[in-house]
């Protein structure tokens, strides 16, 4: 993922910000952490099924995983930047800051994130989701 963001942004023109080894970071580290638990929840969910049940498992799977954990990611880094502003600690008012930074968090990520997974990133989904499907008995 972190190469198909590399690509993404560099086809938007974008390599010159500051910012990219932490972007590049955020969606390595995202695709990393997704890999094991998509595989798990993949084969759990198709077992020795036909192939086509097994691609569309790994699909679904590494898309949910891999989106969910780069979002997360994202999410738990930008509450971490705006905690200093926040009341103190398990209180009311904190539980709010918390619920509302982490959904700002996670609209940003959609609307800006999502998009770099774009236009490599899904074919490489497709490819490594038959690659995971292939026979295996």
């Amino acid at each position: 993922m972190m190469m198909a963001v590399l690509i993404a942004v560099y086809l938007r023109n974008r390599l010159e910000t500051g910012r990219l080894p932490s972007i590049l970071t955020l969606y390595f580290v995202g695709g990393a952490i997704a890999w094991i638990p998509a595989q798990i929840v993949a084969r759990l969910a198709a077992g020795r099924a036909r192939q086509e049940t097994r691609f569309a498992a790994q699909f679904v799977s590494l898309t949910l995983f891999t989106i969910g954990f780069t979002a997360l990611i994202f999410a738990l880094d930008y509450r971490g930047f705006y905690a200093q502003w926040h009341a103190p600690t398990f209180t009311y008012i904190w539980f709010l800051q918390q619920f509302y930074t982490i959904g700002g968090a996670t609209y940003q990520f959609a609307v800006i994130g999502l998009p770099l997974f774009l236009p490599v990133g899904l074919p490489l989904l497709i490819v490594t989701s038959l690659w995971q499907a292939r026979d295996i008995s």
